[in-house]
């Protein structure tokens, strides 16, 4: 039995790992006045980044259509697969979950559609997981098996540059609320089961690096780990000099897909991580 594997961009997959395991990737979809880029092509991420606290409108992301999913699930079929597990950022912050499960609808219950919970590499170490499950030939249920136990045991933290970008976005509540001098400060977020929680926040950028720091520790030992950043990969080179000497594991560094950062901002620093079970 062979089983396919699909996931979205805003998962933060690098493409070597992409191509090693054959996955496929939605992309999301970038609106940046009146253009609209799939993401990952047209405007790279230190372009996009740069341009960004310039950009005015401000830019719109958007769920990729559900045409965009059968034709990844039909080239699958095509290419021999027996079912598809299909893992997306949280439904609770995008339509791409929809999506997906709009477009399995038709292929007779041989996809498995499955909401992550998580965005960037909190959604991107449950499809590793699951790809290195399928190279093992790993039954469906098993690898369905993997994906949830990783779900469980994921956390992705940042500290932001400000909160503003989030804000405008309105995806994320409580922040409509925040005013003020507020906004000057570098508030620090926590992304659980699909719900953006505020962590706490910091003054200057290096306390907020230290927060964040202590957020990592208090996970305990970590088993996968990723330094995310929004075009801040200096910073998040250091960040991961300091942090070798007490790391059981090689971390990923990952300049975080413009469909995030748009709602984000650029000057973020953050760490996906898979906790030791």
């Amino acid at each position: 039995m062979k089983i396919g594997l699909v996931t979205d961009s805003t998962a933060d997959i690098p493409d070597e790992l992409v191509h090693r395991y054959g996955i496929r990737v939605v992309p999301a979809l970038v609106n940046i006045g009146d253009q609209s880029f799939e993401d990952g092509t047209g405007i790279s991420r230190e372009e996009f980044y740069t341009r960004l606290p310039r950009l005015d409108p401000p830019p719109t992301t958007s769920a990729p259509s559900v045409g965009s999913f059968q034709e990844r699930y039909e080239n699958l079929f095509k290419s021999g697969v027996s079912e598809i597990v299909s893992i997306h950022a949280a439904n609770t912050l995008s339509g791409i979950f929809n999506g997906a499960r709009l477009a399995a609808e038709s292929f007779q219950r041989r996809i498995h559609v499955i909401d992550s919970g998580q965005l960037t590499l909190g959604i991107g170490f449950q499809a590793l997981a699951a790809a290195e499950a399928i190279a093992s030939g790993a039954l469906v249920e098993e690898v369905l098996a993997r994906i949830s136990s990783i779900r469980q045991r994921a956390h992705v933290a940042a500290l932001l540059d400000t909160l503003e970008y989030m804000r405008r976005s309105g995806r994320v509540s409580w922040t409509r609320a925040v005013v003020g001098g507020i906004l000057n400060i570098k508030p620090l977020v926590e992304l659980r089961d699909g719900v953006v929680h505020r962590l706490g926040q910091a003054r200057t950028r290096g306390q907020g690096i230290q927060r964040l720091t202590e957020a990592l520790q208090a996970w305990g030992p970590v088993e996968r780990l990723a330094v995310l950043h929004t075009n801040a990969e200096a910073a998040a080179r250091q960040l991961l000099e300091e942090l070798k000497p007490k790391l059981a594991v090689p971390p990923l560094v990952v300049n975080v897909t413009t469909a995030i950062g748009a709602h984000v901002g650029p000057n973020g620093l953050g760490f996906a991580a898979v906790t030791s079970g």
